[in-house]
């Protein structure tokens, strides 16, 4: 049965990639959509309509480079094959007559060749900066089949690790998992065969298999872009992991935010029934295993997993003490193992190609491969997928592009709000769990988010404290109150109210916090403070002296006008708080008791005149003497 829908597949799959007529690929993730993808198909399609090209248009998920959305793979009648990138509804038409009636390549957009070897000076694909450093296991069907094909996936090994699983013991398939060095891709790293072996082992005939795909961190979307791209190596993974642990119901629990993961997860759910792949009797065996979606609120605390089942079963998402661990007593008091999303697409090609092939990559105690979201202040952002030890600085400049504008690197952030932030210091960190947690950083999810020297250090403290402070359910007094302690204080350091004991509270109470906290969100969530005093205590001390070195807190720093000015009065024109004295053709000044430091004078200053000093007006650190008047013609004096 499974070799006949193989042998289909296949066929479908090569009308899809046949070259006889031309073919187009629209990249329809969320960041594709979000930068005008479907206008771009509707466009592509009226200008093949109206010039009579027979093409086939076709939707795609993500390739991960976020920073070209749209992308576009032209395919003409010769088999030529070329990636593009930023196209945008307003130059497809004009990409289109250049690329199939005027035998142009259009370098201008050209991103890469999707052959192996270049043409005309456009890199093949895998040879692209940003892929040369990749090796992509969880992501590699990403954006090079259509995610709601059953066929595609069918056809490029897709269901043969579930074929193989169903040919050994659930013991075997476990075993396997182990050897392959697997570790949970969700945050704290825990081995996935050991994980799934205390669910197998557990006494009870109902158990339940759930995937984490309530993805919450600030700045990461690596699951959800897998769920939109590649549905079904998740539900593969799925299966695969029910039947080493005996569990014949799961569920996916997803936020209600990601409706584009969800659409393709529904098709792809009602695809694998269709086929025998999900239900009863699969693969013409005795394994059955259904799948439901329940839709989370967003609510970042269900990312726990005791949280996560609460939600699952109608009550409020809060986490519960543990033993008994969600393998002992988990959803509805039963068995349960939970696995995010990208350990599950891990999962079909360590069945399939054997748990060596998996351990060849990573290092000794973290094997394989890491999806990690880049953004921030780097050239190329986007989804990559990079060996467990490949060091921070291939990630950043090599991969990443570096720092955008000559600006310099500052910290890299890596684990959402519950990770610490590194230093450029130690830029030839290697990226595993060990050395990260030396750092003081964790793996997390896989956020990373890369900062330059105009970003402050305590800002960005007071920033993710925030978020987790807001995001706490409040069950344990250490995380509820502990948090929000934190954040008054560092909102203090922020306004240049901070007491000169501040940091030694925040050190004490970040510990404190992480030894007595409930979950995991507690535990974590004093990581970005903690770390960045670590590295940047200096920041914290300038603030303390009320100065932001960074010039980004508004209450401490300057704005002031230099004698470079032409007397344009462009910034008293867009001042909003008529701070601004201007003389015709002449420097012009701030009265600083009205400034409100919204930054409008420097964005439309046309001669850089305006800068922006790290004190505040009448202290003592304030590095120079700012003019004030109050009056058109009055004689301006020091403050």
């Amino acid at each position: 049965m499974f070799e006949q829908l193989v042998r289909d597949a296949t066929v479908s799959w090569n009308e899809f990639s046949a070259t006889g007529t031309p073919r187009m690929l629209v990249g329809t993730g969320t960041c594709g959509c979000a930068a005008g993808a479907r206008d771009v198909m509707a466009k592509a399609g009226d200008w093949f309509a109206s010039h009579g090209v027979p093409a086939r248009i076709h939707e795609v998920g993500c390739l991960g480079l976020c920073y070209a959305e749209p992308l576009v793979e032209l395919t003409r009648k010769d088999g030529q094959r070329v990636l593009y990138g930023d196209v945008h509804a307003d130059v497809i038409e004009g990409l289109l007559q250049r690329f199939y009636e005027e035998d142009d390549l259009c370098h201008d957009l050209a991103v890469a060749v999707m052959q192996d070897n270049a043409v005309e000076g456009i890199p093949p694909f895998h040879e692209h900066p940003m892929l040369a450093g990749q090796v992509r296991v969880a992501l590699r069907n990403c954006g090079l089949i259509d995610p709601a094909n059953t066929d595609h996936y069918l056809a490029n090994e897709g269901y043969a690790g579930l074929a193989r699983a169903l040919g050994m013991t659930p013991e075997a398939v476990v075993q396997d998992v182990r050897d392959s060095g697997l570790r949970g891709r969700g945050g704290a790293g825990f081995p996935t065969g050991v994980k799934w072996d205390l669910c197998r082992q557990a006494p009870g005939n109902t158990k339940y298999m759930i995937c984490n795909a309530d993805e919450g961190d600030p700045g990461a979307f690596m699951d959800r872009s897998v769920l939109e791209s590649d549905p079904h190596a998740v539900i593969e993974g799925m299966a695969i992991a029910a039947y080493a642990i005996g569990a014949s119901a799961g569920y996916i629990y997803i936020r209600a935010e990601y409706p584009l993961a969800i659409e393709r997860l529904v098709t792809a759910i009602e695809q694998a029934e269709a086929r025998g792949l999900l239900g009863t009797q699969i693969m013409a065996s005795s394994f059955a295993f259904t799948i439901k979606i329940k839709k989370g609120a967003g609510a970042f605390v269900c990312g726990e997993e005791t949280a996560l089942l609460a939600s699952i079963e109608g009550r409020r998402g809060m986490p519960r003490t543990r033993p008994p661990f969600p393998a002992q007593a988990g959803l509805h008091g039963k068995p349960t193992n939970i696995n995010n999303v990208e350990t599950l697409a891990n999962i079909p090609m360590i069945l399939a190609q054997g748990s060596a092939a998996y351990a060849r990559e990573g290092t000794e105690k973290s094997r394989g491969t890491k999806t990690f979201a880049l953004t921030g202040k780097v050239e190329r952002t986007g989804l990559i997928e990079v060996p467990l030890g490949t060091p921070l600085r291939q990630i950043v400049f090599d991969i990443g592009g570096g720092i955008p504008d000559g600006r310099q690197l500052k910290a890299v952030q890596t684990g959402g709000p519950s990770g610490g932030c590194i230093p450029a210091e130690l830029l030839d960190l290697p990226v595993d769990y060990e050395h990260l947690a030396e750092a003081g950083a964790i793996m997390g999810s896989g956020g990373m988010i890369v900062m330059d020297e105009d970003i402050c250090m305590v800002d960005i403290a007071r920033y993710f404290i925030d978020f987790t402070q807001d995001e706490s359910c409040g069950k344990c007094a250490p995380c509820r109150l502990g948090t929000k302690q934190m954040l008054q204080i560092l909102e203090d350091l922020t306004r240049g109210e901070g007491k000169p004991d501040d940091v030694a509270l925040l050190e004490e109470l970040g510990h404190s916090i992480k030894l007595g906290s409930l979950c995991g969100l507690g535990q974590t969530a004093p990581n970005p403070i903690l770390s960045t005093i670590r590295y940047f205590r200096d920041e914290y001390t300038q603030h303390l002296d009320g100065a932001c070195p960074a010039r980004q807190c508004r209450a401490l720093i300057t704005y002031d006008i230099e004698d470079t000015c032409i007397g344009c009065a462009k910034c008293a024109r867009h001042c909003p708080a008529d701070a601004i004295l201007s003389r015709p053709r002449e420097q012009h000044l701030i009265d600083q008791h009205r400034c409100i430091r919204c930054d409008l004078c420097r964005q439309v200053c046309p001669v850089d005149a305006v800068t922006v000093l790290p004190g505040r007006l009448g202290d003592d650190t304030a590095p120079v003497a700012i003019q004030i008047t109050a009056e058109p013609e009055g004689a301006s004096g020091d403050e």
